[in-house]
């Protein structure tokens, strides 16, 4: 099934060149650590999630920043458009995870991520840390080609909303609850399985986990 997809404005296209200089000298600064699941035992107040995810696939498992540290910044796993072809859109998530005052050490969790796509330039929180976020899911397709979740936003808790680079079908839903302490710390994605040869989905849903 054809697609159309909308091409980026030129603010859009400055502010991607803007942010790819910022995320070039964090990631060559920073010593960038991948968590895993080495730090689950860490408590979190609240889950926040959203009421448009995708209906495909279920639960995963759960990826949470060491103590003291909490996500600053994020990049999307996004397969590019298939012309024609099954597409699955956004794959995975990936947080950076950083002590408040200090980014020299970043820890990254992801929890399940598709099989689908290339990392994007990772965006970042000029300063604070991730609180709140906004799922673009495409609604069931029946019989045409299924893609879920596209694109996701984050607001910062220094005010700044960061859109990420992922594919425009479907539309962003209500903004989630906030972390009204601390920040955004860990991740759970709600992935459909490899479909071998039939409509893959890949990321479905996501929660995040806030703590103190």
């Amino acid at each position: 099934m054809m697609k159309m997809i909308a091409t980026q404005s030129p603010v859009l296209l400055f502010t991607f060149l803007l942010l790819s200089v910022v995320s070039c000298e964090l990631e060559l600064t920073s010593n960038v650590v991948k968590a895993g699941s080495m730090f689950t035992n860490r408590q979190y107040y609240s889950t926040i999630n959203v009421t448009n995810g995708g209906e495909f696939g279920k639960w995963t498992w759960s990826e949470i920043c060491p103590e003291d540290f909490y996500a600053i910044g994020y990049s999307l796993r996004v397969e590019a458009y298939q012309v024609g072809g099954d597409d699955t859109a956004l794959n995975g998530i990936r947080l950076y995870c950083s002590r408040l005052n200090d980014r020299s050490i970043l820890y990254t969790v992801e929890s399940h991520t598709g099989l689908f796509g290339d990392w994007t330039q990772t965006l970042w929180c000029p300063s604070g840390v991730l609180k709140s976020f906004q799922l673009r899911v495409e609604p069931y397709q029946g019989i045409l080609d299924d893609t879920a979740a596209n694109n996701i936003k984050f607001r910062c808790s220094s005010s700044p909303v960061l859109e990420g680079f992922g594919q425009t079908f479907g539309d962003y839903g209500k903004w989630s609850d906030e972390c009204k302490e601390g920040g955004i710390c860990g991740i759970e994605t709600k992935q459909e399985p490899y479909q071998v040869g039939l409509d893959d989905t890949a990321l479905n849903d996501v929660r995040f986990f806030c703590c103190k």
